[in-house]
């Protein structure tokens, strides 16, 4: 099995909403040994030195710096923002943010899996692009940009989701 899995989104996905709306989305799993709280699967994701570079760029570009501090507070639900994102939903489980534009969503969830002879988790990542309304059309549509960096978005959302299942193999 690979380590890092496209999949289709799990029943009570904070996430499936914007599927039923006609949004683009995805979904991609992993699975680590242990007794993975979303906490602790939150500030691991936010913290790893792949997402650090676009805090970074987040910083420069758009004005919006963040901290590991503050990943952390936002895991333990002490912040409802973070960088260009806000907490549109959290759960148990998951946790779905809303970028500063409100064209996209990241979204993280955790599920136990039951049967192993060991404790494992199933770390969740997926994404959400809401489509935009063309004024001259009506049509709703993703945009050229998008969709010219659909193929970068789909192999950077498999590098994030390894990173943080790295640093929680450690």
């Amino acid at each position: 099995m690979p380590a890092i899995e496209p999949c289709h989104l799990p029943d009570g996905a904070l996430l499936e909403k914007y599927s039923r709306e006609g949004a683009y989305t995805d979904c991609y799993m992993t699975d680590v040994a242990g007794t993975v709280p979303l906490s602790e699967y939150v500030a691991t994701f936010y913290t790893t030195p792949v997402f650090k570079l676009e805090r970074l760029i987040l910083k420069y570009a758009v004005s919006m710096p963040s901290t590991n501090d503050q990943a952390r507070q936002l895991a333990a639900g002490a912040l409802d923002t973070f960088a260009a994102w806000h907490v549109e939903a959290r759960g148990t489980d998951q946790l779905l943010m809303c970028d500063f534009q409100r064209r996209t969503r990241s979204w993280l969830m955790v599920t136990p899996l039951a049967g192993a002879s060991s404790p494992r988790t199933r770390l969740y990542f997926g994404s959400a692009v809401v489509p935009l309304k063309n004024a001259r059309t009506g049509k709703q549509s993703l945009g050229l940009v998008f969709r010219m960096l659909l193929g970068f978005h789909q192999i950077y959302s498999r590098i994030l989701l390894h990173s943080a299942k790295a640093r929680i193999q450690k």
